[in-house]
């Protein structure tokens, strides 16, 4: 077998048992909505191996760390400058992995002079990927730097880390990487601030979803949001809203209506190690970039 017949027949495997594990019964295999389902997963799994021309409009792979600073919630930029030596930066859905190469550069050090004095040198941070997008860039900068101190994985979901393998971090950024992307939204959040440190946070967003003030509707005519929560008695729960029902942790949500499309950030601060997070059921799934995803609390 070829490798890319081997890395074919291994990302088929992987949609399969995805399917069993998290949506089916195998007794409704046949079913046209699993099938349906199966199709949907393929186009995504496509999606995250395309390359050059094929990669899609808005599979964005470059993001600078100013776009970071722009799309996150206020405080980003200073809970990030204030990091130190001891602290470790984890940066999920990372493609190139540019915000975590400008986090390293001379400009960047200029422009938090005087945080630079207090904290001294810089974190180690980590870059997670589920495709190799590193380019010559990142190759040089990692050679210049110390030994660890900037690191790039690939090939595994978040999820599938094993408990204890990644170690602890005082800051995680997801900027429409996993928290966009995965089918298991609850498990995903529940993995993240298993990985943070007491008082550590997490700075994500999402893209056009209803916002904790309620008023807007979705971006794109004629579709739902992009993802959408329902209560068990099947009322609208707001995103904000069932982050704000995890324990242990305090959350903050910043509507941005001047992306497009709309975008709502989020802050989750790890308060206590006490974390329960409310389980979700998933009730649609759609490929895009990011896919369209519906998701009912399960009491």
């Amino acid at each position: 077998m070829t490798l890319k017949a081997f890395r074919h027949a291994a990302i088929h495997a992987a949609v399969l048992i995805v399917l069993q594990a998290l949506w089916l019964e195998p007794a409704r295999s046949q079913d046209p909505a699993a099938s349906k389902l199966e199709e949907e997963i393929s186009r995504q799994e496509s999606i995250y191996q395309s390359r050059g021309r094929s990669v899609p409009r808005g599979y964005t792979l470059d993001r600078s760390l100013s776009d970071y600073e722009r799309a996150l919630s206020a405080g980003f930029d200073r809970a990030l400058a204030a990091l130190g030596p001891p602290d470790r930066w984890l940066d999920i859905g990372a493609g190139e992995g540019q915000a975590i190469l400008d986090y390293y550069t001379p400009d960047y050090d200029r422009a938090h002079r005087k945080l630079r004095k207090q904290r001294g040198g810089k974190a180690r941070t980590v870059a997670m990927s589920i495709e190799d997008r590193r380019t010559p860039l990142w190759q040089e900068r990692a050679a210049a730097l110390e030994a660890e101190q900037i690191r790039y994985l690939v090939g595994k979901r978040l999820g599938e880390y094993a408990p204890g393998e990644l170690g602890k971090f005082r800051l995680v950024t997801d900027v429409i990487g996993g928290f966009s992307y995965t089918q298991r939204l609850a498990y995903f959040l529940e993995r993240v601030l298993g990985l943070l440190e007491l008082n550590g946070d997490f700075y994500t967003l999402l893209q056009d979803v209803r916002t904790e003030e309620g008023k807007n509707s979705p971006f794109y005519e004629g579709s739902p949001f992009l993802t959408e929560i329902k209560a068990a008695d099947g009322s609208e729960m707001k995103v904000c809203a069932w982050l704000k029902r995890v324990s242990c942790v305090q959350v903050t949500c910043e509507a941005k209506a001047d992306w497009q499309p709309p975008i709502e950030a989020f802050r989750v601060r790890k308060v206590c190690d006490d974390v329960a997070v409310p389980a979700l059921v998933n009730t649609h799934y759609k490929a895009g970039t990011p896919p369209e995803r519906g998701f009912r609390l399960r009491e």
